[in-house]
């Protein structure tokens, strides 16, 4: 891009080598990585944690289920809270 009128010098771009442009885009911080199709990739969620949790199936009575999940947003993580405890002091 030309910084002075902030437009795109076309016939420098069209010079350029495969390479040289891949450099380029490396180096730009506002560069997303495009998918397969060309689109760009916008990772969403909450980040990756260092300590990754495994999905299970596990079966509960109903009244300790519906205990855990009336604490609201993170009961699945309080339980792991819980259980964790227990095995510390059981060892």
């Amino acid at each position: 891009m030309d910084k002075t009128t902030g437009r795109t010098d076309w016939k420098r771009v069209d010079h350029l080598t495969d390479a040289e442009i891949a450099r380029a885009v490396a180096d730009d911080p506002d560069a997303a990585p495009l998918g397969a199709k060309g689109l760009r990739m916008v990772r969403r969620g909450r980040p990756k944690s260092e300590l990754t949790k495994q999905p299970i199936s596990i079966r509960l009575s109903p009244d300790v289920l519906a205990y855990f999940r009336s604490l609201g947003k993170g009961w699945q993580g309080k339980i792991d809270s819980i259980l964790r405890e227990h095995m510390m002091h059981h060892r």
